[in-house]
């Protein structure tokens, strides 16, 4: 299989450096081929695409479909590397020409804007009365552009990529100009353009209202608030955290934010705090991580009590993106206090929706119940996890000019041992009821013949019917069975070329499973990436020039 793939794949780098009309039944072929080999082949594929994949970039189609593979290589877990770059870089090129077609088609009479793979000599003729002699430019920049959008979705997912997006300030604010020009237009910029924020920014500093402590931490793959939120307590609270006070997070919330599925015996999380900006303004868990407010060169969150419950689904904004977090340092304490003296005080920022408070309280002291489903397990199946961690009484809100305060003594046993060392009284029977305490039968009211679920057994109890019999009908009374129809072939509309429908996402499609005795390999059974490409857009698949056929003869490369 993998000298099978590797002359495949030979065959599309020879194709397209010729513009061969060979070059779409290789690239199909190696689509093929791609679940059946190791991720370390799949790694070299992609390092010998980046050159071809530059030199192609004056044939529009050849460069597109190229990025398309790309993209579908690296959601099978091969690295991004320098490829994913490339295709960055050339969506920047491209999705500028989109941008401009787009904008000339509102000028010149406006309506909806073709799709990607429909324009034609006539779309290029009406661009032109705004566009002059960019009108080609822009048509093929439009005509491209729903691959390069399907191609930068699957290279953004590589953390390697996202940061070397995040190194790069100019690049980032113009491919987010552009996902948010075409995402009105094409859904998968929506999802382009959420990458990118998640993208701008991987460091906080996080500073505890209740422990007065400050931390730096690092983190990669979070997509909200919500997730960050989960992480966060996952990393602090507790004595497996850094010994904030607080109720640790059950595991498989953590879980389901890092790389696990969620689970669904545990997918309600139950918020811990409020988060506020450092510089007073609520951020709250809707918001992204790079929307935290930067304060004297860094992004500074502060965790106050909340005053608001709140709950949310356990898991990841982008599932297919795991999540990391950790915790860098924790800040001295001139320097926690350095900071604390330049935020806002306690209780001045609470969420929208809270109710107002009584005069001269804080709020400081609500501490919500949990909620749900994952917060009944917390609470009854976790163990020490679900203990509640207090703040010890001396770390009331000190006067800034007074910092430091006196060092504590780490106490290596921060409650007594026992069950009962949290509210100091005896830990409540979980029975609601013994044997000794049943409760008496209550009289019967009028109209109503007992009680349903009365413990009083009745003095003369009636002889059981007999019992019916189990199965409803009898085997020889047995429906006939309908024999099931033929499984559909996934590859049936890769077979023949035709127009695609608007819109096609080739890295979220998997195919159906093979029903013939010897099934094509799948995401379960090898390694990821059994996702096959939508035909070649009209104009392109024929086409020994590999441009629309209304460009032919394409122009002469530089």
């Amino acid at each position: 299989m993998t000298e099978e793939f590797r002359a495949a794949f030979q065959r599309v780098l020879d194709t397209a450096a010729s513009q061969d009309p060979d070059f779409s039944p290789a690239v199909h072929e190696v689509f093929r081929l791609s679940s059946g080999v190791p991720r370390e082949e799949l790694s070299h594929a992609l390092e010998a695409l980046a050159p071809v994949l530059s030199s192609c970039e004056r044939a529009t189609g050849i460069a597109a479909d190229l990025s398309v593979l790309a993209g579908s290589l690296v959601e099978s877990g091969a690295p991004a590397g320098q490829v994913g770059l490339e295709v960055l870089r050339q969506l920047g090129g491209y999705g500028q020409a989109a941008m401009a077609f787009a904008r000339a088609w509102e000028t010149t009479g406006g309506g909806p804007v073709p799709a990607p793979h429909e324009v034609t000599e006539a779309e290029e003729r009406r661009v032109a009365d705004a566009l002059v002699e960019n009108a080609p430019s822009a048509t093929l920049g439009w005509w491209a552009s729903q691959r390069y959008g399907l191609a930068a979705k699957a290279v953004l997912g590589d953390t390697e990529v996202r940061a070397a997006v995040r190194g790069d300030a100019d690049a980032l604010a113009g491919l987010g100009r552009i996902a948010d020009a075409l995402s009105a237009h094409m859904k998968v910029f929506t999802d382009v353009g959420e990458l990118l924020r998640m993208a701008e920014t991987d460091r906080l500093l996080v500073l505890d209202r209740a422990s007065w402590r400050g931390f730096r931490v690092r983190f990669d793959g979070v997509g909200d608030n919500f997730q960050l939120h989960t992480l966060l307590a996952d990393a602090l609270i507790g004595k497996e955290g850094r010994d904030l006070p607080g109720t640790r997070p059950d595991p498989r919330w953590a879980a389901a934010c890092l790389n696990a599925a969620a689970d669904p015996l545990a997918d309600v999380v139950r918020g811990e705090w409020d988060l506020v900006g450092g510089d007073g303004t609520w951020i709250g868990n809707e918001a992204l991580p790079r929307d935290i407010p930067v304060v004297d060169g860094e992004r500074v969150l502060v965790l106050e009590a909340q005053s608001l419950a709140h709950t949310w689904r356990a898991g990841r904004k982008h599932p297919h993106i795991p999540g990391f977090l950790e915790v860098v340092e924790e800040l001295p304490g001139d320097e926690a206090a350095a900071w604390w003296a330049r935020v806002h005080p306690a209780g001045s920022v609470r969420h929208p929706m809270a109710p107002p408070l009584e005069h001269g309280d804080t709020g400081s002291h609500m501490r919500p119940g949990h909620f749900g489903v994952a917060a009944h397990f917390a609470e009854v199946d976790s163990g020490p996890l679900s203990a509640r961690r207090e703040a010890p009484q001396t770390l009331a809100e000190p006067d800034p000019l007074s910092w430091p305060p006196e060092p504590r003594t780490a106490d290596p046993f921060p409650w007594p041992p026992g069950p009962d060392s949290a509210s100091g009284s005896p830990e409540p029977d979980p029975l609601p009821w013994t044997p000794e305490a049943e409760p008496a039968p209550r009289a019967s009211e009028p109209g109503r013949e007992h009680e349903p679920f009365s413990w009083t057994p009745d003095p003369a109890p009636a002889p059981s019917p007999p019992e019916p019999d189990p199965l409803p009908w009898t085997p020889e009374a047995e429906p006939p069975r309908q024999a099931a129809e033929p499984a559909p072939d996934p590859l049936a509309d890769f077979r023949s070329p035709g127009p695609v429908a608007d819109a096609p996402e080739p890295f979220s499609r998997t195919p159906e499973p093979d029903r013939a005795p010897a099934p094509e390999p799948s995401d379960e059974d090898g390694p990821p990436g059994a996702r096959l490409l939508p035909p070649m857009p009209p104009g392109v698949s024929t086409s020994h020039r590999w441009a629309p056929s209304w460009r032919w003869p394409t122009p002469p490369r530089d």
